[in-house]
């Protein structure tokens, strides 16, 4: 269900403006009907004031002799006027309501001495139609001033949000392969941090998409050479002169094939990773390691490599078992591949004050300071090694420890030739 903001602020806003215009109204209308019943009242009470100083007061007081019958103020003096059948001498001095069958009067009456009475009437209706109708002529500047402000509000907020609708434009208008970062001026400062948030976020996709597109182009030119030499080693095939010379061609066939298998088993297993790690749970990592020493023990034993595992105390870490595992094997692969026979291998499993901390420390040629950063880059292969490989191996591993939440750098050591490749981890609190 979708919602306006503008919508939303000026309905709000609208409402409670009307709200407290039909409170202020009200309050209004009640206090200018209670003034204008008191003043009538006070009016009954002057009348009374000014006729009991006369020898003989007018029965009726008006403004003029066309007066409506409803407006007609009565003054009655005892004893010498006629009494009225509701003048009765039960009557207390003062301010009375009296029913009678014309209609329901207020009555001011004055009692004199003698027994001498006067009274002043007026018909509450009129009273009331008087009051009413002064009380409703303060409401006419709320009822005037009420749309005007919901229409102001409504284009206050429409304009206030203006540069928003902009911004919306604006992303709109992004090329989707290179998307530009946001300006944040003439907006808000509300909406700068959003802007600010999704211009970093634009730069992540930027930077994502350029690794990607280096990524294809690499792997298009890493694919293309296995393809091509396939590609003639099939049609050496045909040319062979011998049953031998077809065998050996037919092995170099097979290596080709092999080499190409790993080189897209790898390039999926990195796009695997990329596209996140699996189900986390708590790994024993001493219990792990000592699994994958028992694999790797026959090939270590193959060059006559020392590999053995030092642990520091248990550790656990709340990783995905898979991404975990293949960190490992190829901190471990790397190390056998490149250490030299007799050398050693060690798999060193430690802790910090707040990380865990897995090494894999070989003693083999390690790698220049200017290398270490390219190391890990996709497809690419350090100067003057031997032996097969696609360069993907250290690329991957990093994607992996990323999605982890973890590191994985490779150092050289400080005494002697080799490398530590380190994978550190936050500690489970």
């Amino acid at each position: 269900m979708s919602s306006s903001l503008a919508r939303h602020l000026s309905g709000t806003l609208a409402l409670t403006i009307g709200l407290l215009c039909l409170i202020a109204g009200a309050a209004s209308f009640g206090l200018a009907y209670l003034e204008a019943k008191e003043l009538q009242d006070d009016m009954l009470r002057q009348i009374a004031t000014l006729s009991s100083g006369r020898s003989r007061a007018p029965s009726s007081l008006s403004n003029s002799t066309d007066s409506e019958p409803e407006s007609v103020v009565r003054v009655v003096r005892l004893p010498g006027d006629p009494r009225p059948a509701w003048f009765s001498d039960n009557l207390s001095a003062g301010f009375q309501t009296v029913n009678t069958d014309s209609g329901t009067l207020r009555v001011f009456i004055v009692a004199g001495r003698g027994g001498q009475k006067l009274a002043v009437a007026q018909p509450t209706d009129v009273r009331d139609e008087i009051a009413i109708d002064s009380a409703l002529r303060t409401l006419i500047p709320l009822l005037i001033l009420l749309p005007i402000v919901i229409w102001l509000i409504v284009r206050i907020v429409r304009s206030e949000l203006a540069p928003v609708t902009a911004l919306s434009r604006s992303v709109d208008e992004q090329p989707a392969d290179r998307p530009q970062s946001l300006s944040a001026d003439h907006l808000p400062d509300e909406i700068r941090p959003f802007v600010h948030a999704i211009n970093r976020l634009l730069q992540r996709v930027t930077h994502l998409m350029g690794e990607q597109r280096r990524f294809v182009a690499d792997a298009a030119h890493e694919l293309r050479s296995p393809l091509t030499a396939l590609s003639v080693q099939a049609q050496n095939l045909t040319q062979a002169a011998s049953l031998e010379a077809m065998r050996e061609r037919v092995a170099l066939l097979r290596a080709g094939i092999e080499r190409t298998k790993r080189l897209t088993e790898q390039m999926l297993s990195l796009a695997r990773t990329q596209a996140g790690p699996g189900a986390c749970e708590i790994v024993d990592i001493p219990g792990l390691a000592r699994q994958l020493i028992a694999e790797y023990l026959p090939l270590a034993e193959a060059k006559s490599i020392d590999l053995g595992l030092e642990e520091r105390g248990p550790i656990c870490v709340f990783a995905a078992p898979e991404s975990l595992q293949l960190i490992l094997r190829n901190g471990l692969e790397n190390a056998l591949k490149y250490t030299p026979h007799g050398g050693e291998v060690t798999l060193w499993l430690h802790s910090s004050d707040y990380d865990d901390i897995i090494e894999v420390v070989d003693n083999g040629p390690g790698i220049s300071a200017a290398e270490l950063e390219r190391a890990f880059d996709p497809f690419y292969r350090l100067p003057g090694t031997s032996g097969e490989g696609s360069g993907l191996g250290l690329a991957i591993a990093r994607e992996a420890a990323i999605r982890l939440g973890g590191t994985l750098t490779v150092h050289p050591r400080e005494h002697g030739s080799g490398l530590i490749f380190r994978y550190r981890q936050r500690r489970i609190s």
